[in-house]
């Protein structure tokens, strides 16, 4: 059994290389990386700060509601987020993977799990809760800031895939919990 798991892992392991060479294919298109670029610095904080002022100022208790739910998931995003990184230690494809350069400064060392994707979904989640409309937005922003963080060269498909799950999982949590 053990045998069977570690050559699993050493499969996926793989295929997350291979996945990350391949889409990190796609930064040689400068107008591609530029609007990525801006995509992933909106997803640092300011766009969601600016949302969480504005939706209690526009959208009355509903707005309310959602500026709240989103701070309470977004710090419990960051908790995880902080309690993960430095425990997995999985260095950035951009250090690892030849012929994968970082197009964008990362915010920190590790790369697993992605926060930007981390928390784009799990706010896209809670904002389309109570906005059902907003998804014709934030849905495809949140794809793109996925996409953002392995074209960029900062993630590998893991990490995002797993920041999406996470994402999921908090944001469910701040809505059942309400």
């Amino acid at each position: 059994m053990q045998l069977w798991l570690e050559r699993t892992v050493e499969r996926w392991a793989a295929r997350d290389l291979r996945w990350t060479s391949e889409i990190h294919r796609v930064a040689s298109w400068p107008a591609v990386v530029f609007a990525l670029v801006v995509a992933s610095r909106l997803a640092n904080g300011a766009l969601w700060y600016a949302l969480m002022v504005l939706f209690p100022l526009l959208g009355g208790v509903t707005g309310t509601a959602c500026a709240m739910q989103m701070a309470g998931a977004g710090v419990l995003n960051l908790a995880i987020y902080r309690y993960l990184k430095p425990r997995v230690c999985r260095l950035r494809p951009c250090v690892t993977c030849p012929g994968v350069r970082a197009r964008a400064r990362p915010l920190d060392t590790y790369s697993f799990p992605s926060g930007h994707t981390l928390h784009a979904v799990s706010f896209c989640i809670v904002i389309t809760y109570h906005y059902p409309l907003a998804i014709v937005l934030a849905g495809p922003f949140a794809l793109v800031v996925a996409i953002s963080r392995l074209v960029l060269g900062l993630h590998y498909p893991s990490d995002v895939a797993v920041g999406a799950l996470m994402g999921i999982g908090t944001a469910a949590l701040v809505l059942l919990v309400n």
